[in-house]
């Protein structure tokens, strides 16, 4: 077994703190040609399934009988900010689908854009169901439902046509792996959290770069780079300075996944103590090492006065 990745916190010339990365290297077959500490272990994927979970909108007609944009394609891979375009997306399509807001059943935030969230509180208004980052998901959730004459109430739970028949069969395919046996945990946004290998959730990204279902989601994510998360997020930042060559999608606790698109060699990576810092360095660090961006530079980190006192790092041995 080889060790963690290991990315380090420094201040001034010292190491402050570090933080240990499982992560694996996948080629556009899914087989592993390079791994850091435990490939196999089993991990809650979070939004970083997302794209997967999207692939029924595609597969079962709803993009083309719908005539989907890539907008709404891209937010349904989100975890956007709740900025006011993110929220237009979705409020367009909730419309288009005959749908209120009231429909959704991810639970209410404010925007995680800062920004917006003072300008929401400034207003007198109270966030809604179209603020929660998750919100895009759960709208191409109910386009689904709606498409295939589901009831579409309670369409995150487990044993709801919704998820038997197309959400857990798309993340059992692309993945290959089986949840039949398996009990999900629940989301922060109510939907089945499944438990699956980091090496399981690479190949399913490297399947998604490999069939036109999944082509076309990542697609609309990198064409539409601000949909899937927004202002100042490593997401959209990455994908941006791609230019192209690779998409990328977070999860909670420290996640991160990932495909360049030329080669189809996907990545997916989990920060031991679900550190959000380590995971973005480490997934910057994995597009750089598959050449879809150049010269993968540490994150600075500034006092309050603006002045440079230290960065977040991948260990210089790695």
């Amino acid at each position: 077994m080889s060790q963690p990745i290991t990315v380090e916190v420094t201040r001034g010339h010292h190491v402050e703190s570090t933080h240990l990365v499982d992560a694996v290297i996948v080629n556009s077959s899914g087989i592993v040609i390079k791994s850091w500490g435990e490939p196999q272990r089993h991990v809650l994927p979070r939004s970083a399934l997302k794209p997967i979970q999207a692939t029924p909108l595609v597969t079962s007609g709803v993009a083309d009988g719908t005539s989907l944009s890539s907008d709404r394609l891209a937010i349904a891979c989100s975890s956007h900010n709740g900025e006011h375009e993110h929220v237009r997306v979705v409020q367009d399509w909730l419309e288009g689908i005959g749908c209120l807001v009231a429909d959704l059943e991810c639970g209410a935030h404010y925007p995680s854009d800062p920004e917006s969230s003072i300008l929401l509180r400034m207003s007198g208004q109270k966030p809604d169901a179209r603020h929660n980052n998750c919100s895009g998901k759960h709208t191409g959730f109910l386009a689904l439902s709606k498409f295939h004459g589901f009831n579409s109430q309670n369409y995150l739970h487990p044993h709801h046509e919704l998820q038997t028949k197309h959400v857990t069969p798309a993340i059992e395919d692309f993945c290959r792996i089986s949840l039949r046996n398996e009990t999900p945990a629940i989301d922060g946004c109510g939907i089945p959290a499944w438990s699956i290998p980091i090496a399981a959730l690479a190949t399913g990204w490297a399947h998604m770069q490999n069939r036109g279902s999944g082509r076309r989601l990542l697609q609309a994510m990198i064409d539409r780079p601000f949909l899937i998360a927004g202002t100042n997020r490593a997401c959209t930042t990455l994908m941006i300075k791609s230019a192209g060559r690779a998409a990328v999608k977070t999860g909670a606790e420290g996640v991160f996944c990932g495909v360049e698109v030329k080669s189809g060699h996907a990545f997916a990576l989990k920060t031991r103590d679900g550190n959000s810092r380590a995971s973005e360095a480490v997934a910057a660090w994995m597009l750089d090492h598959l050449g879809a961006i150049e010269h993968a530079a540490p994150t600075e980190l500034q006092n309050w006065a603006g002045t440079n006192v230290g960065e977040v790092r991948v260990a210089p041995n790695t």
